[in-house]
């Protein structure tokens, strides 16, 4: 099957125009638990986006409405949009820029405590890997190899837009937070689009 375009977004004021005047519009947000504990859109659900294709079928079939998928940046959320555009759901649509834009643009925020987001946690691993390894380098000289793969491993998540480390994170106990809950997630698709 070939993947279809997916790159269906909207910025912020079109996501709060459709979240105002359409009652069966959700913000299905896709970071870790941990990122929505920190802050998320009022009633917006979390499923997380290592959490999509275990449960396709059922997001396909139970989406009662328009889907705008959210993460931290608009990553995450493209990738989730593409997984449910080719799985055969029309009515997803990312919310550029995520989070960041949203908080940007003045929109409502619930927040809990502060976490990290996954992006950040990425970058502080990376950039200290590279230079441990390139300060050990100066006592062993093959450490530098160790900074050569990292930097190859960043290369590709930018040419994939996909992000090994970040996935590894996710599934630590930090990023975890409260935990979600996928089934409650899921049943908001089904019921009254934004829940009450």
């Amino acid at each position: 099957m070939t993947a279809k375009n997916a790159s269906s977004a909207v910025d912020v004021a079109t996501a709060r125009a459709l979240l105002a005047n359409n009652p069966d519009t959700l913000i299905v947000d896709v970071r870790t638990p941990g990122e929505f504990e920190t802050a998320h859109v009022p009633g917006s659900i979390n499923l997380p986006l290592d959490q999509v294709d275990a449960h396709l079928g059922r997001i396909v079939n139970d989406a009662g409405g328009q889907l705008l998928l959210m993460c931290q940046s608009g990553n995450r959320a493209t990738q989730a949009c593409t997984k449910l555009v080719n799985a055969g759901l029309p009515g997803a649509t990312v919310i550029s820029g995520g989070m960041n834009a949203w908080i940007t643009a003045g929109g409502p925020v619930e927040r809990g405590r502060e976490r990290w987001s996954l992006e950040r946690q990425v970058r502080l691993v990376a950039g200290s890997i590279v230079l441990l390894s390139v300060v050990a380098s100066i006592w062993v000289p093959p450490a530098r190899f160790v900074a050569g793969f990292v930097g190859a491993g960043l290369a590709f998540a930018g040419i994939t837009n996909t992000c090994g480390m970040g996935m590894l994170l996710s599934r630590l106990p930090y990023n975890r937070g409260a935990g979600c809950d996928v089934n409650s997630s899921l049943a908001r698709l089904r019921t009254d689009g934004r829940g009450a």
